[in-house]
């Protein structure tokens, strides 16, 4: 399901920092939110260290990063920690969050259909309203480019 110039679908999660997040109190603010598989994978590492290592241009933009995955919080702070992300990283246990934007459901994965997390991305304007979403992004460790250049245009 494509969620450009749709409302973002509101969550409330809890963060790597150890606070509740929502959507709503980004309000106001251009959000990107990626959604990927796993904590400490090859993929997941990859674009993980490429929004690490793009952070200061997107903060400088205004933008809020957040990344999701049903990993548990102290997961999360371990990954954070091994590669220095700067960034929070979110906590779906149940998929909830996922599945309202299209990034929990069948994949295929080796060349097998498999049920999981879809990786995937959205740019929420300051409005709350989708202005990109990648339904599947191909290639981990390019993508974060990618969300750099929309952002840019």
């Amino acid at each position: 399901m494509l969620l450009e110039g749709v409302t973002a679908p509101d969550f409330i999660l809890e963060g790597s920092d150890g606070t509740q997040h929502s959507l709503r109190q980004y309000f106001g603010k251009t959000v990107v939110i990626y959604f990927y598989p796993r904590d400490n994978t090859p993929g997941c590492t990859k674009e993980a260290c490429g929004f690490r290592d793009n952070f200061k241009e997107l903060t400088d933009r205004g933008v809020v990063l957040l990344g999701v995955s049903k990993d548990s919080v102290a997961a999360h702070g371990k990954f954070i920690t091994s590669y220095s992300l700067p960034f929070v990283l979110l906590s779906d246990p149940d998929c909830s969050m996922m599945q309202s934007y299209g990034a929990f459901g069948e994949k295929v994965m080796y060349g097998k259909k498999t049920v999981g997390t879809v990786r995937s991305t959205v740019i929420i304007g300051a409005d709350g309203i989708v202005k990109k979403h990648w339904t599947k992004v191909a290639k981990a460790d390019q993508h974060p480019a990618q969300v750099l250049e929309y952002l840019r245009s």
